[in-house]
């Protein structure tokens, strides 16, 4: 097992077991996302910006987790529009996007290097916070597992705090739904 930073050729190269990790993941609680591999494509096509970086952790050859991050002006409107009253400017947050691993290789430290790969190389662009989002359900929503236990803690060792008011609205397709909606996320952000 390793852990990766992956630029350039390498990057290229795993775009497509990325976006397919990603649906995999994401079709789980609390996202339910009914993914779609074009779309997929097409959004990753953003990690080629010089801001951003992709973090894979790798067994035997095969992407089994990835996280990503970009500047937050780099990233889609909605999100830095969550921003607008909040006294941060936005070239001094960096947004650390998706963190995405298989259940079976969860608990072993990888979120906890993750969030290292992607701080360090947040501080490397002389970005001063960091800034994460989580969907936001109802905790009476009948998707939700029995067993469901909310990450808050693990962030909240790692100095993040939610921020008040700031929640983004991104458009989905949840499983078993026929067309998008939009879902609230809450915003987490710590001083780098």
């Amino acid at each position: 097992m390793k852990v990766e930073v992956l630029t350039g050729q390498a990057l290229e190269a795993a775009l497509d077991d990325v976006a397919r990790l990603r649906i995999e993941v994401f079709r789980a609680w609390p996202y339910l996302y009914d993914g779609d591999l074009a779309y997929e494509r097409r959004y990753l096509t953003e990690y080629r910006a010089e801001s951003a970086v992709v973090v894979a952790a790798v067994d035997a050859g095969r992407i089994v987790g990835v996280a990503t991050g970009m500047a937050m002006e780099a990233h889609a409107e909605d999100f830095a529009a969550a921003f607008a009253d909040r006294p941060e400017p936005l070239n001094q947050i960096f947004y650390c996007a998706e963190s995405v691993l298989l259940p079976e290789y969860r608990g072993r430290g990888l979120g906890h290097a993750f969030f290292d790969a992607r701080e360090a190389h947040a501080r490397t662009l002389g970005r001063r916070y960091s800034a994460f989002c989580g969907v936001q359900r109802p905790e009476d929503h009948p998707a939700r597992p029995a067993d469901y236990r909310p990450l808050d803690g693990f962030w909240r060792k790692r100095g993040y705090e939610p921020l008040p008011g700031v929640v983004a609205h991104f458009r989905w397709t949840d499983i078993g739904d026929s067309e998008q909606t939009s879902h609230p996320l809450q915003f987490w952000m710590k001083t780098l």
